[in-house]
């Protein structure tokens, strides 16, 4: 196949400050299923992902973890590429932002910006989020929030670089204006030419002075480089750019990208902040960035902190790479939330790659063996009209699959693509179905017709299997490994009929995959949410973005405060007290009220029971914090609306003198339901 010219992908570099879940891993599978469908169409594809690997979060984390920053991201960055490779992602290059070539490329970037006047040095005062490793001003907090996490925000001063965004700003409305494909969904642009842009640019903050886990910048060694400028920059450094003007050859070849596949949630930086540093570098932009959405479990995004994390190894060891490929492929829509729970993934088995694909690939196989001796020949034969259109048919969509799937690829339109394959797999099934093979076999009369029937079968599989490899490779390789036989190119997939007369699949058809007892994944769940639960209360460090219990300087927050007396209340007698009930909680799930700005809504477990519990505590608790939680609960309280939601009971807080609350919960682990007395 004569190569189409070059394409140059690239993810988002994974940030090394704990092991990522399955929600973190969707887009590298993603990533890869786009490089190995291009590849497969002609193109010479550079697939680039790696790890982000500086900033104050991470020097945080090496200090708890009582270890060197270095040493620290050696370690996450072995388990981040590890998990690539047990997904069966076919990159090319794998970066980290401490290579060396990285870092001088970096430092050569600031000093020219520097000179030329795009960063200039002043000095910064705002609120910090140290998880986002960002700064905010007042009134870009949401309840005094991180805009981007939910998070607490701390104020911070420091002298600082700043590069000048608004002197690029117009150009950039031009681009994106001249250009739609650039930002995808169409969504995502809006919202960034509404939100960021044509409200006006503030400079952005390009150096820190508070931490020293960063690339230094050379001409003022007190300033580490800010790690946005780091990050992003390693789209152009891991292909050999210079800011001296002396780029290797493939940098020439690669640049501009022409694909950067980001989560949703950072496509500020790869639209914004992104290009105008390359336009003042004087580089072209990447043609085209698409912010896929999340995927979610049970509707919630995933966090350690809130118990509800899937990690991509737990779910290879039980279900295979590739049905953890297939869920995460499918599964996704173009631009809404997707859903992943155990469960899910285990019905998508069973009823997508046991039933359809499964199946039919060994009932075809067995067929063949046993009323041919594996032999396939396509005689040509159809008794009646119903069996020619019923071949026309199966031959029409077979052929047509490679078309419709090419066309969902370019609009990266990615689980449609998939879904177009299983819908070849499913219309081989109801030919099955319309032939009754097992029907024909008894009539020597209709051998070649029966011939016919499954030489039509293994030939759409072969078809079905080819254009199948981008999404799940082993898979593919396996079912033509079993019709004795190889992957097509791409360019052969509209022809039918290139199985040649006598090819003799092998003997014995091997399960592809095996229906799943849907108790027994249950089971497996339950026992690695166990031993999840046990390694944190054990002390097991917290979650990449996890909420973190310490101040700016890494020292713990002081617990010590004044005493407060309180105006009594009347006297109770035991009698009043008796009536009322409390007992331990445990919140599951627990979400902000839409229509208020103080109140939370909880999920709360109490023995077998769950009650909803709305809370006036969204200025002291963010829902991830709450999540997971054991505390006291007045279970009897008369239900009550709050802002139109229904509240089932109280939990119990603690108030100080300027109004900060605080959940009481026991002092020793607790079971839920136990009654406090």
């Amino acid at each position: 196949m004569e190569s189409k010219g070059k394409y140059y992908l690239t993810t988002a570099i994974a940030y090394t400050s704990g092991k990522p879940h399955i929600g973190n891993n969707y887009e590298i599978v993603l990533a890869d299923s786009i490089a190995r469908f291009k590849r497969k169409e002609g193109y010479d594809v550079f697939f680039q992902t790696g790890t982000d690997e500086h900033g104050q979060k991470i020097e945080m984390k090496a200090q708890e973890a009582g270890t060197t920053p270095q040493a620290f991201v050696d370690h996450v960055a072995g388990i981040i590429r590890g998990m690539c490779d047990m997904l069966n992602i076919s990159y090319d290059k794998f970066i980290r932002t401490t290579d060396d070539y990285h870092e001088r490329q970096v430092q050569k970037i600031f000093r020219r910006l520097y000179e030329q006047g795009d960063i200039y040095k002043g000095a910064y005062e705002g609120m910090y989020c140290t998880p986002c490793e960002s700064f905010w001003t007042e009134s870009q907090l949401v309840d005094g929030k991180c805009p981007d996490c939910g998070r607490e925000v701390k104020p911070a001063k420091e002298e600082a670089y700043f590069f000048r965004m608004s002197k690029y700003a117009d150009r950039l409305i031009r681009h994106i204006n001249e250009h739609p494909e650039f930002i995808q969904p169409v969504s995502r642009k809006n919202e960034m030419m509404n939100n960021f842009l044509l409200p006006g640019l503030q400079d952005l903050c390009v150096s820190r002075t508070s931490f020293k886990w960063g690339i230094p910048v050379d001409f003022d060694d007190k300033h580490v480089v800010y790690v946005w400028l780091d990050a992003l920059t390693n789209y152009i450094t891991g292909i050999g750019y210079d800011a001296e003007g002396n780029s290797r050859a493939q940098y020439k070849k690669l640049w501009p990208a022409d694909l950067h596949l980001i989560g949703k949630d950072i496509i500020r930086f790869h639209t914004i902040y992104w290009p105008i540093f390359l336009m003042a570098l004087g580089e072209p932009l990447p043609k085209q960035v698409f912010g896929h959405p999340w995927l979610m479990m049970n509707g919630g995004k995933m966090s350690k902190s809130r118990g509800n994390v899937i990690y991509v190894d737990d779910l290879v060891d039980f279900f295979g790479v590739d049905a953890v490929r297939y869920y995460m492929i499918h599964e996704m829509p173009f631009e809404n939330d997707g859903n992943a729970t155990w469960e899910l993934i285990a019905e998508r088995t069973n009823s997508d790659l046991a039933n359809t694909l499964g199946n039919l690939v060994n009932r075809t196989i067995s067929m063949s063996n046993k009323y041919f001796g594996g032999l396939v020949s396509d005689k040509g034969v159809a008794l009646t009209e119903k069996d020619a259109q019923a071949d026309q048919d199966l031959r029409l969509i077979v052929t047509g699959t490679m078309a419709r799937a090419a066309g969902k690829m370019e609009e990266l339109r990615v689980a449609d693509a998939l879904t177009e394959v299983f819908a070849l797999f499913k219309r081989c099934n109801k030919y099955i179905d319309e032939t009754e093979p097992w029907v024909l076999a008894k009539d020597p009369a209709k051998a070649d017709r029966l011939s016919t029937v499954l030489y039509h079968l293994v030939e759409s599989i072969i078809i079905g299997a080819s254009i199948l490899e981008p999404f799940m490779p082993e898979t593919a390789g396996k079912i033509t490994a079993q019709l004795n036989t190889s992957l097509r190119s791409f360019d052969q997939l509209e022809t039918f009929g290139l199985c040649p007369d006598g090819h003799k699949v092998t003997d014995k058809p091997e399960i592809l995959f095996a229906r799943l007892d849907m108790k027994e994944v249950e089971k497996r769940e339950e026992e690695i949410l166990a031993a999840m639960q046990a390694a944190q209360a054990a002390g097991g460090a917290e979650e990449a973005g996890g909420s973190d219990k310490r101040n700016g300087a890494g020292e713990p927050e002081a617990d010590a405060q004044a005493a407060i007396d309180l105006e009594p209340k009347p006297e109770i007698t035991y009698d009043d007290f008796a009536k009322l009930q409390f007992q331990v909680g445990e919140i599951i799930a627990c979400e902000a009220v839409p229509k208020s700005k103080k109140l939370l809504c909880s999920q709360v477990k109490i023995g077998s029971q769950v009650k909803q519990i709305v809370s006036g505590i969204r200025a002291h608790y963010t829902p991830e914090q709450m999540t997971g939680k054991k505390v006291m609960v007045l279970v009897n309280l008369k239900p009550a609306k709050l802002a139109g939601v229904l509240s089932e009971g109280m939990l119990l807080c603690a108030e100080d003198a300027e109004g900060n609350l605080a959940l009481v919960k026991p002092e020793k682990e607790m079971p839920s339901g136990a009654e406090i007395a």
